[in-house]
């Protein structure tokens, strides 16, 4: 069984920084990805990184702001959240897939417990 597990979550002020990290308990996905979700509303697509680190995508929300990585060695994605904003409050889930430029959720077959990021203003 896949298992994916999400760390780094908490509380910080507007304008400061989070990193979030995702261990994978094996690699064979072509691609793992960030998603986000707040209450009442659709889980929605943050960033994900292809199995070799080339290919990123960003949604336009955090692009410029947050950059995904990975390190393969330790199967482990990462995601660096800078300048951070009231409205990037949610619980963050970590995912993998097989499909490259997946942006919908239904593109995703395995997922995190989820860790929550409030920021405050």
């Amino acid at each position: 069984q896949v298992q994916l597990v999400e760390s780094g979550g908490g509380l910080v002020q507007a304008g400061g920084s989070l990193r979030l990290s995702c261990a994978a308990s094996e690699h064979t996905f072509n691609v793992m990805g960030w998603f986000r979700q707040v209450p009442g509303k659709e889980r929605e697509f943050a960033a994900s990184i292809s199995w070799n680190g080339i290919i990123t995508l960003y949604a336009d929300s955090v692009k410029g702001r947050f950059t995904i990585s990975r390190n393969n060695a330790k199967n482990t994605v990462y995601l660096q959240m800078n300048s951070l904003k009231p409205e990037d409050t949610a619980v963050y889930y970590c995912a993998a897939g097989q499909r490259l430029y997946g942006r919908s959720p239904f593109e995703y077959h395995y997922w995190g417990q989820g860790t929550q990021v409030t920021v405050s203003s």
